[in-house]
């Protein structure tokens, strides 16, 4: 078997020079090799010429003398070493010595980051310090040995490239919203059963209010599988990449773990935000969604034209507000609330919408000792009575009612829970109860006929929960959330409650008992269980 590289005495190698390759082989073989091939030049990250890929697949291609085809290569014979259990692809790919994200690789032995693989590399210098010879390219996925620079080609290796960068095509991504998904558990390394997409998240310190919502989003199917078949390789930002990278991972059926970690992606929020929202900070999650999809569709390429993005055609609607200047009659008693006046000026302006801000009941100011035990509650249509257009509201010295003028695919409602006043911020411990499916939102709608249907059914659902009483308490508060598993319906509907790692099956009628802060509607199709404008009556209690 022919050496590529001369040997180099032990009492001569020094640093810079290439040590010569550990081959297991019988000292007949060794001696019947006189001539040797002369060794590649290996570039470091600084400028000096690299081996090129083409060389490297070049090299992986030959057959060496003496060397039959199924004999194993002296490259192969360090992926033996290789631990899967200690990869973990979620983290930022940095350097772990020079904290640079320029031409990273991962040790696939010990799982760290290094850069670059020439001499003078750090992934050069771990490689002979350490003993450890196998890495990835964690933007190509290629896998080369070191010292030698030797690139391998196995399909032992194709579940590492797998985790490191997933794939999805139109064929896989068919089965995600139907209850087939529901059949095929996938397993992880430890043979721990889960199910893509419903899987933790991990809370690095206090970013449980942004977990939610990326799962909330994650499982809106246009938005799902169009960040699944993305492949971003061109001027996109660095925070649609990082979303879309995090996306193909809680949906990977191949982990070797049934959780994810959000870091990659957060860091990306933290600087796109320019530290408003932060790991190690508690914050608001309808906050962090308003910023997040309108930077998503800018980021995109999105305009103020309806339907320039995925984010706008999936969730914008419109809303006609109606203002008129409050003028106190002769005749006002005090009693009556005020209303609009059909004889003065009504300005009319129709804007674009994202969600829709409902308003729940104070609760009462003052209550005896039975009173306190009771948690007050209204139903959905109750506060959803705001956007009926003859609902008014007064702020400012002007009155307001409002109405939809078309209504999106997918409807996200925020229910404003928290107020400020002078002194602290208030929670609202007020029950919002709601059926699971088959909310129409037509008395809702000013709209033609044509307009599609206005039945809806529940998709995912942000509760909060934090200790007993009327002030809120940010230091102490869970964030939950609730999504419907593959497309839902029938008795068989299954619901999945999600808070950071713990994933655990619901039952269906528990689901409204929580604090609900925000939630996400699916319009039903024309044709699902039957056309749409024979819906299931909705009690309106």
């Amino acid at each position: 078997m022919t050496s590529r590289k001369q040997a180099i005495p032990n009492d001569s190698l020094s640093f810079d020079e290439r040590p010569a390759k550990r081959t297991k082989v019988d000292d007949e073989r060794e001696e019947s090799t006189s001539s040797a091939e002369p060794s590649h030049a290996m570039a470091d990250i600084t400028g000096a010429a690299r081996v090129s890929e083409d060389e490297d697949e070049g090299l992986e291609d030959e057959v060496e003398p003496g060397q039959s085809k199924n004999e194993p290569r002296a490259s192969d014979l360090y992926l033996d070493t290789i631990n899967r259990a200690l990869l973990d692809f979620d983290f930022e790919k940095v350097c772990s010595v020079s904290m640079s994200n320029i031409n990273t690789y991962g040790c696939l032995v010990c799982g760290k980051y290094f850069q670059g693989r020439g001499r003078k590399s750090y992934a050069y210098a771990h490689s002979i310090h350490d003993d450890h010879h196998v890495f990835i390219n964690l933007e190509t996925t290629k896998v080369y040995v070191l010292p030698d620079g030797y690139l391998v080609s196995d399909p032992s290796l194709e579940d590492i490239s797998f985790v490191l960068n997933p794939s999805f095509t139109k064929v896989s991504i068919s089965t995600l919203s139907s209850p087939s998904h529901l059949l095929k558990p996938s397993y992880d390394l430890s043979s721990k059963p889960y199910l893509s997409g419903y899987i933790g998240l991990n809370n690095i310190k206090r970013n449980d209010h942004m977990n939610v919502i990326i799962h909330s989003l994650l499982h809106i199917p246009p938005l799902r599988d169009y960040l699944l078949l993305s492949s971003f390789r061109g001027k996109e930002t660095e925070l649609v990449k990082r979303f879309a990278a995090l996306a193909k991972k809680i949906w990977n059926p191949r982990l070797f773990k049934s959780q994810v970690s959000p870091h990659e992606f957060l860091q990306e929020v933290n600087r796109a935000s320019a530290g408003k929202f932060r790991l190690e900070q508690q914050g608001d999650p309808v906050e962090f969604l308003g910023w997040l999809l309108n930077r998503l569709h800018k980021d995109m390429g999105g305009t103020k034209k309806k339907n320039s993005s995925i984010i706008f055609s999936t969730f914008q609607g419109e809303l006609r507000v109606e203002t008129q200047q409050v003028v106190v009659r002769p005749d006002f008693t005090g009693s009556e609330k005020p209303q609009f006046d059909i004889d003065r000026d009504i300005k009319a302006t129709v804007s674009p919408f994202l969600f829709l801000a409902v308003d729940l009941p104070p609760p009462p100011l003052f209550q005896d000792t039975i009173e306190k035990n009771i948690i007050p509650q209204v139903s959905i249509h109750s506060v959803l009575a705001k956007y009926d257009g003859v609902t008014t509201q007064e702020s400012a010295g002007q009155l307001r009612r409002y109405k939809c003028q078309r209504l999106p695919q997918y409807i996200i409602l925020h229910y404003k829970r928290f107020t400020k006043n002078a002194f602290v911020e208030e929670k609202n411990p007020t029950i919002v109860t709601f059926p699971l499916r088959g909310v129409d939102f037509r008395e809702y709608l000013d709209a033609a006929p044509t307009h599609p249907p206005t039945v809806y059914d529940l998709i995912a659902n942000v509760t909060h929960e934090s200790v007993a009483g009327t002030t809120r308490d940010k230091e102490n508060t869970i964030w939950k959330v609730h999504l419907r598993a593959a497309g839902g319906g029938g008795e068989g509907e299954k619901w999945f409650q999600i808070q950071d790692l713990i994933v655990e099956e619901t039952r269906k009628e528990m689901i409204f008992l929580g604090e609900t802060v925000l939630q996400i509607w699916e319009r039903r199709a024309a044709n699902a269980d039957g056309n749409a404008s024979m819906k299931m009556v909705v009690d309106r209690r």
